[in-house]
């Protein structure tokens, strides 16, 4: 699946049902014709980026440095991989980001222990001013000891794969190496917190949305468009 990358956000409107009051502009960035076409084909905006991107914050940050973007302080990014993500949680890390707080923002919800078996799944952990202080696809907090169940439950946090930068958070995210942490996990967003970026952690009282990882995602995904697409949901 190429990425379809994007949501600039420079000076947001009052938040209301419409995506357009939470971003100034919304673009898809992508590096695949095929793409490109289905989205212009629904009216949507696109910008082309090279496929030389190994992830979404790459991408972005490939748009954002074109002139037509050039005046925007804040950008959000919706991962191609994450359809269904729910708007609170594009507005709840945008504004992490917007109001001062972090200079990264990201969201996620609370899950029960069912996550914790499974690896495509990606869970985080947080500081009590709600920093990141890590991500990870193995069961984090772990549970060393089965009597404390109950004091980890309510630190059980489903990552949501949206990422909100400042634009001078986003260059330096750009000019970091790889780090073995993000490498490992496959995770990009361990890089800037391996590098001591700040990145905070809006938990929303949204369901998390399964992203795309595998085949029967994606086939779980299909079925889910299709019937939004007739009229249900």
């Amino acid at each position: 699946m190429r990425a379809a990358d994007a949501i600039w956000w420079n000076n947001p409107a009052p938040y209301g049902p419409a995506w357009n009051k939470i971003a100034e502009t919304v673009v898809v960035a992508t590096d695949h014709p095929e793409v490109a076409e289905a989205v212009c084909s629904a009216g949507a905006d696109v910008v082309m980026t090279s496929d030389a991107c190994t992830s979404g914050t790459e991408r972005l940050a490939e748009v954002a440095r074109q002139r037509e973007f050039a005046e925007y302080g804040a950008f959000v990014n919706v991962q191609g991989d994450e359809p269904f993500i729910g708007r609170g949680c594009v507005a709840a890390a945008a504004e992490l980001v917007t109001s001062g707080a972090f200079e990264l923002g990201t969201a996620a919800a609370h899950a029960d222990a069912t996550i914790f078996d499974v690896p495509t799944i990606v869970k985080v952990v947080t500081g009590i001013d709600g920093r990141a202080m890590y991500f990870s696809r193995a069961p984090i907090p772990f549970l060393r000891d089965g009597a404390d169940a109950r004091a980890r439950a309510p630190l059980t946090l489903q990552h949501i794969g949206v990422y909100a930068y400042t634009r001078d958070a986003l260059e330096r995210w750009m000019a970091l190496p790889p780090h073995p942490l993000e490498e490992i996990e496959r995770l990009e967003q361990l890089r800037p917190l391996a590098h001591g970026l700040s990145m905070g952690v809006a938990v929303v009282d949204e369901r998390p949305e399964s992203g795309i990882d595998t085949e029967e995602d994606l086939r779980r995904a299909n079925e889910r468009w299709a019937a939004f697409a007739a009229g249900g949901w």
